[in-house]
């Protein structure tokens, strides 16, 4: 009797797979890869979430996670999911090139102030770190990869994983920061959850003017401020568009090439004197702002490769409910076992098949 009930649950779970497009015979848990910027995320549903529990506690950045990602993984459908944290120390590669690379920027996170919670800003700072601590906790108990690479930022190993690792597969990557567009191309998309908005290579040329394979170029002209990365004065996409309206082209265009035709322009629009003059910027730019083979060392590379060749871990459904219970989450998640059921059981079969 346990053996025909274990054989249909596999049986629905491979329809499902059929279903929504999936390989079942030869299907691998890397075909669809879901690469989800961890601390993007969350900074973006603690601020914005004013969830609280039955003793008003706010536990916004917990819920809001789990719906974000639950979310996403029902829009997408991925065969596995992968998690990406900033590792301790992941800004210093950069900064040794450029010491002012995000040094100016201000961690300024405010809980939304419908939360009806009225709390200090180091007390926030405590609780987002809890909150963030905990959400861990609850993802170590999920059919998912959790990965975090010292001295390295979560960016680098995303374009890493969607670039190399994973080159033959579909890859979408979740994230609100636009840096990622650099990395669209036909394997890989973009998912905006801010936007709701799917970024492909039609979308990106669509609202940019700009092909994805010189939306890097873009950047690298515009610069990032968030980030503390100057750009060249007076080069805002709708100037680049005008001066330079190849950027749309399917053809992948290189700093040569601007800098080339900045030359023979240069008397007809300033900006093309400026840029002239900033080889060695637009240089470093590149260095900063590449996500597609930059930064990181071969060592770190391998580390990432060795973490991602580990077997999945299962679905541990006992543990996640305890701490659910502990956390009275009962009322912003609903229905938690029928949310589990949909979003994880494809997983958790991937993560089965993993294990061997």
């Amino acid at each position: 009797m346990r053996s025909s009930v274990i054989n249909q649950k596999h049986l629905s779970i491979l329809e499902e797979i059929k279903k929504s497009g999936g390989k079942v015979d030869s299907g691998e848990p890397n075909d669809s890869v879901l690469l989800i910027d961890g601390l993007n995320t969350f900074i973006r549903v603690f601020s914005a979430i004013p969830t609280t529990n039955e003793d008003g506690i706010h536990i916004g950045g917990i819920v809001g996670f789990l719906r974000s990602i639950g979310y996403t993984i029902n829009m997408v459908r991925p065969t596995r999911v992968i998690i990406v944290f900033d590792g301790k120390g992941g800004s210093s590669r950069r900064r040794k090139i450029f010491p002012e690379y995000k040094m100016g920027r201000k961690m300024s996170i405010r809980l939304n102030r419908t939360t009806g919670v009225s709390l200090t800003r180091g007390d926030e700072h405590k609780m987002m770190i809890a909150q963030l601590n905990r959400v861990i906790e609850y993802l170590e108990c999920l059919p998912l990869t959790i990965t975090t690479i010292e001295n390295i930022e979560a960016d680098d190993v995303i374009g890493y994983c969607a670039k190399h690792l994973f080159k033959d597969s579909k890859s979408t990557i979740m994230s609100t920061d636009k840096d990622f567009l650099q990395l669209v191309d036909e394997n890989i998309k973009v998912y905006s959850p801010t936007k709701k908005l799917m970024y492909d290579e039609e979308r990106i040329l669509n609202e940019y003017g700009v092909n994805s394979k010189n939306f890097l170029l873009y950047r690298i002209l515009d610069g990032d401020k968030s980030d503390g990365i100057p750009g060249i004065k007076g080069a805002g996409l709708k100037t680049l568009l005008k001066v330079f309206p190849f950027l749309e082209s399917p053809h992948e265009i290189t700093i040569e090439d601007i800098l080339k035709s900045s030359q023979v322009n240069k008397d007809k629009y300033k900006v093309c004197e400026i840029i002239s003059d900033s080889e060695e910027q637009l240089h470093l730019n590149k260095k900063l702002m590449d996500l597609t083979d930059g930064i990181m060392s071969g060592s770190s590379k391998l580390r990432v490769k060795n973490q991602l060749e580990q077997p999945i871990q299962r679905i541990i459904k006992h543990k996640f409910q305890k701490m659910f219970l502990e956390d009275k989450l009962y009322t912003a998640l609903p229905n938690l076992n029928s949310w589990i059921t949909t979003t994880f059981n494809r997983l958790n079969f991937m993560a089965e098949k993993s294990h061997g």
